[in-house]
């Protein structure tokens, strides 16, 4: 009888200590999507330094973004993971045209996490990229990179667009590559396959309304990034 309390005890407190740990890794994943949410909402309804509006976000507390370090991003890489990575900011006009679309089709297709990582600090400059300014009709680098940006650029090459500049209506090469903001990548076993901005191209202000068709295109776009 003795053994047969014992062993029903067993059974409560593993029970018990499952679940917990449960509600513990529970509790983990929803501080970074909550986390996530006060970052770009507390910017709804306030002017950026040029005194421009920023677009006014709704996101749900169950979204899958959760935010790591670039480190963190090349560590996965190195160790081949397959997962997903978001480079943007809440600052950025273009991202917050298409963040709501991104967590609306993620979740229609299960994806559960989207790493994320920002590109610059709260005043808007470059805490991750390099910089590049037009000087003389000519591309000059004014702000390196960081280490880890640049170990990102080799890794997510394949899939990233050239880094140019404009000088009136003249388009100036730097004779790089850019992670641009809002860009997307899938990563399968540490090799990036593929990227996708998620913007439509019919948009061609950042801060205009967006139409059903524009919005269609961010779907499609997202589509082809989450199946």
């Amino acid at each position: 009888m003795k053994r047969k309390i014992l062993l029903s005890l067993l059974v409560i407190i593993t029970l018990f200590t499952v679940t917990a740990c449960g509600k513990k890794e529970e509790k983990k994943d929803n501080k970074a999507a909550l986390e996530f949410k006060e970052e770009y909402e507390s910017l709804n309804g306030k002017t950026n330094a040029s005194g421009k509006e920023h677009r006014t976000l709704s996101i749900p507390e169950d979204n899958p973004y959760v935010k790591v370090t670039p480190a963190k991003v090349l560590e996965m890489i190195e160790n081949k993971e397959s997962f997903f990575l978001y480079v943007g900011d809440p600052l950025c006009p273009w991202c917050r045209s298409v963040l709501e679309k991104s967590i609306e089709v993620a979740k229609k297709n299960n994806i559960e996490k989207i790493y994320y990582i920002d590109i610059w600090d709260e005043d808007g400059k470059e805490i991750l990229r390099d910089k590049y300014e037009v000087q003389d009709g000519k591309a000059v680098k004014v702000q390196d990179g960081t280490e880890e940006y640049e170990k990102l650029l080799d890794y997510l090459d394949d899939t990233l667009r050239d880094y140019t500049l404009t000088d009136g209506d003249k388009t100036i090469e730097t004779g790089e590559k850019r992670i641009y903001a809002p860009n997307y990548f899938k990563i399968v076993k540490g090799e990036a396959k593929l990227m996708v901005s998620g913007k439509s191209e019919k948009q061609t202000d950042a801060r205009e309304k967006l139409t059903d068709e524009m919005l269609e295109d961010e779907i499609k776009e997202f589509e082809k990034l989450f199946k």
